[in-house]
């Protein structure tokens, strides 16, 4: 039995903020959540007590590689992995850039890569650059305007014998589609290439399993689910010890060590690493199998994102002047959905609805690729997404203030 969400809220400090004379309602979360009580503390800990380089023979130092390696089982529960398969960076794309030089070291003029139109462009821009680092050919899948779901189709079709990756991924970030990454894995498996998920979106929302889905490689960001700004990185064992990084003579050269350069992040690994624990922790208690308790809260947060987006969803469609994009409830989704407001620009919808204290995003969110196939001009669209602390009065301040602001 996970926790309610009026005692998940109790957790988020952030809520206690007011704007104009209310509580704010957080609805940005797929550009970055609140983070709980338990994560800062873990980054201030470990900065006030810790605080040190890893590998030398002195406390603060043994301290910092043991929370190195807690960070790397926490990250590896979260995604069912081993903690020698995480590997820790920035953030996700820079470690997608830092991982489509390395394949494209392995790469001959006209391989190809195939990524979609449906993705952040974090899944695609990395992959494109090896065009004219190493002449490969990069294919781009459409998605249907009407329904925001990947045309299967033209996706097995551009796959084929010269193939070396596909990068597809598990959520939209502008539209909330969850994509049948099994079914984007079969295909290539089938061609011989690998597969490289994008699951930052996903992760806050979806219980994620990386053998299920059948990936190579699958990358997301901690302060997408709670934690700080530290990006994480799965590979498969073996991939991570053939990957042609650069060389540098003194680091370790085992796996996963060689894949991170420089000094680490160790505050934001501590911070993400209390991140999924306090995920676990909404199942009741602490102790346990965590990944079973992972699996469980994720599920149930799921189930509940789903009810709350349904009334969001119907909410928005009873107002004249507003436009929805993506799927509607019942299909496979994440609780985001993004709108428009006729004769209303994003910006303008945001920073009114911002005044009656409910934060929401506007732009394109960094999926140009989405707003071109929607046929959305450059203002982009308004974002609204819930999180695991939402509530349903949260989305009927939401719903109520884009009413006024359509009939205004």
């Amino acid at each position: 039995m996970v926790v309610p969400t009026a005692e998940i809220r109790q957790e988020f400090p952030a809520l206690e903020r007011r704007e104009a004379g209310q509580p704010v309602a957080y609805f940005d979360g797929p550009g970055g959540t609140q983070v709980p009580r338990r994560t800062a503390a873990a980054v201030r800990d470990y900065l006030l007590d810790h605080n040190a380089n890893a590998g030398w023979a002195f406390p603060t130092s043994a301290e910092t590689d043991a929370v190195v390696e807690r960070g790397r089982r926490a990250l590896a529960d979260f995604l069912g992995a081993e903690p020698r398969e995480i590997v820790f960076g920035a953030n996700m794309t820079t470690l997608t850039f830092h991982l489509s030089r390395a394949l494209g070291r392995t790469m001959e003029p006209g391989d190809e890569i195939v990524v979609t139109e449906l993705d952040h462009h974090a899944n695609i821009a990395p992959w494109r650059a090896l065009e004219e680092e190493v002449g490969a050919t990069v294919r781009s899948v459409p998605f249907d305007p009407e329904s925001g779901r990947l045309e299967w189709d033209a996706l097995n079709g551009a796959i084929g014998d010269r193939t070396r990756l596909v990068a597809v991924g598990l959520a939209s970030n502008a539209l909330g589609t969850v994509n049948d990454v099994r079914r984007a894995a079969d295909a290539a498996d089938e061609a011989g290439a690998l597969l490289f998920v994008d699951a930052v979106h996903a992760a806050p929302h979806l219980p994620l399993d990386v053998d299920a889905l059948g990936c190579d490689f699958l990358a997301c960001s901690a302060y997408k689910f709670y934690g700080p700004h530290v990006g994480v990185l799965y590979g498969r064992e073996r991939h991570l010890g053939e990957l042609d990084v650069p060389p540098f003579e003194p680091a370790p050269d085992a796996v996963p060590d060689r894949v991170e350069t420089g000094t680490a992040n160790f505050e934001g690994i501590a911070g993400a690493a209390a991140a999924v624990e306090f995920l676990a922790s909404l199942a009741g208690g602490e102790g346990g199998d965590r990944r079973r308790r992972l699996r469980t809260v994720l599920e149930e947060l799921e189930d509940r994102g789903r009810d709350l987006f349904r009334v969001l969803w119907e909410g928005l469609r009873a107002i004249d002047g507003v436009r929805r994009y993506g799927p509607p409830p019942g299909e496979a989704r994440t609780p985001t959905v993004s709108f428009s407001v006729e004769g209303v620009s994003p910006r303008d919808v945001a920073a009114r609805l911002a005044e009656r204290g409910v934060f929401v995003s506007h732009g394109d969110f960094y999926a140009p690729g989405v707003l071109r196939r929607l046929g959305v001009g450059g203002a982009g669209l308004v974002r609204a997404g819930c999180a695991c602390y939402t509530s349903s009065r949260e989305v009927r301040r939401l719903v109520d203030g884009v009413a006024s602001i359509a009939e205004s």
